[in-house]
C-alpha cells in the first residue's frame, strides 16, 4: 500500500491483510454481510458494510470519549458472499465464515446488512459456547415465529436465536412489539426486557444487571434502537429511541465481561458520510477501543 492512500473498503486502523492462520491469537475479525432481501420497509441495508467502513476514516486513533487509543487487534476480512433473495443459504455462508474465524481463535464483528444475518453468526458461536447470553439492542423484539410467511427474516431473528438454547436474551431499547411477541416473552423465563423509557430513566439499573452476566456474551446492535433524529436511515425507524451515549455506557460495562462476538446491523443508506453510518461506525470504533 502506498503511503498517501487509504482503503475505504477496510475499517480504519485494521491490521494489514494476512492469512487467517497467521492472525494474532484472540483478535477480532470484521465481516460485512451486504444482504437485505427480507427488508419490509426501508431498503438499502445491503450497502451498510461499505458506508460504515467509509465513515470510520473520520475518527482518530485516540478515542477521547474513553481517553484511550483504539486497543483491540483486529482485521477486516472483507464481505461475506450472499445469495440475494435466499436468506437461509446466505445464513449458511455467514455461519461458515464465522466458524472459520472461531477455528483460528478470532472473534467476529459483523457489519450488516439486515438483522437476519445475526442468526448465522450466533449459530456458529453456539458450537463453541454452550452457555451464551445475547444482549440485544433494538427498537423491536424480532421474536415473530414467522414474518410475512418467512421463518428466516429480520423480524424473526431473535426467535430463531432463542430457539438455539441461549442462556438468556436481554432486550434493551424495546418500544415496538406485537401482542404475540409480548405474550411469548411473558411465558419465557430467560428473556429480559428493558424498554426505551427504562434506558432513559434507569440506565444504572440496566448496567448493574449486565455486570452480573457470567456467561460468554454476543452483543447485537440494530441501529433502529437509536432515536431517528440520530439514526434516520434504518430499516424500520421508530420514535423515542435511546442515545449513542447509552450504548457507549453499555459497551463500556460489557468490556470487562467475556464478549465473544458482536454485530451492528440495519444501516440502510447509500450516502457516504450519512449520520446513521457515522453513528454505526462510531459504535464499532468505541467497542474496539475498550475491548
Amino acid at each position: 500500500m502506498l503511503f498517501n492512500t487509504y482503503e475505504p473498503w477496510k475499517f480504519a486502523f485494521s491490521k494489514s491483510t494476512c492469512s487467517i492462520e497467521d492472525a494474532e491469537d484472540g483478535a477480532w475479525g470484521i465481516i460485512g454481510v451486504p444482504f437485505d432481501s427480507t427488508t419490509s420497509f426501508h431498503g438499502g441495508a445491503r450497502l451498510g458494510p461499505f458506508v460504515v467502513r467509509e465513515a470510520s476514516y473520520g475518527f482518530e486513533m485516540f478515542n477521547i470519549d474513553f481517553n484511550s487509543n483504539i486497543n483491540a487487534t483486529f482485521y477486516d476480512c472483507g464481505d461475506s458472499h450472499v445469495i440475494p433473495g435466499n436468506c437461509s443459504k446466505t445464513l449458511d455462508i455467514v455461519k461458515s465464515n464465522v466458524a472459520e474465524l472461531l477455528k483460528n481463535n478470532i472473534f467476529p464483528i459483523i457489519i450488516g446488512g439486515e438483522h437476519s444475518v445475526s442468526i448465522g453468526a450466533v449459530e456458529a458461536l453456539k458450537t463453541y459456547y454452550k452457555d451464551l447470553t445475547i444482549v440485544h439492542l433494538d427498537a423491536h423484539r424480532d421474536l415473530a415465529d414467522d414474518f410475512m410467511g418467512e421463518k428466516y427474516s429480520h423480524g424473526t431473528v431473535m426467535k430463531r436465536i432463542h430457539e438455539m438454547g441461549v442462556s438468556e436474551l436481554i432486550q434493551i431499547g424495546i418500544r415496538s412489539s406485537s401482542i404475540e411477541e409480548d405474550s411469548f416473552v411473558k411465558k419465557s423465563d430467560n428473556i429480559i426486557t428493558f424498554k426505551s423509557r427504562e434506558v432513559e430513566n434507569h440506565i444504572d439499573n440496566i448496567l448493574y444487571y449486565l455486570s452480573q452476566i457470567e456467561t460468554p456474551i454476543y452483543l447485537s446492535i440494530d441501529m433502529d434502537v437509536l432515536d431517528p433524529s440520530v439514526a434516520p436511515s434504518v430499516g424500520n425507524p421508530t420514535p423515542l429511541g435511546i442515545k449513542i451515549k447509552d450504548i457507549q455506557d453499555i459497551i463500556e460495562c460489557l468490556s470487562v465481561k467475556n464478549v465473544v462476538g458482536m454485530d451492528v446491523v440495519e444501516t440502510a443508506t447509500d450516502r457516504l458520510g450519512e449520520i446513521t453510518a457515522i453513528a454505526a461506525s462510531k459504535l464499532i470504533y468505541d467497542f474496539l477501543t475498550v475491548m
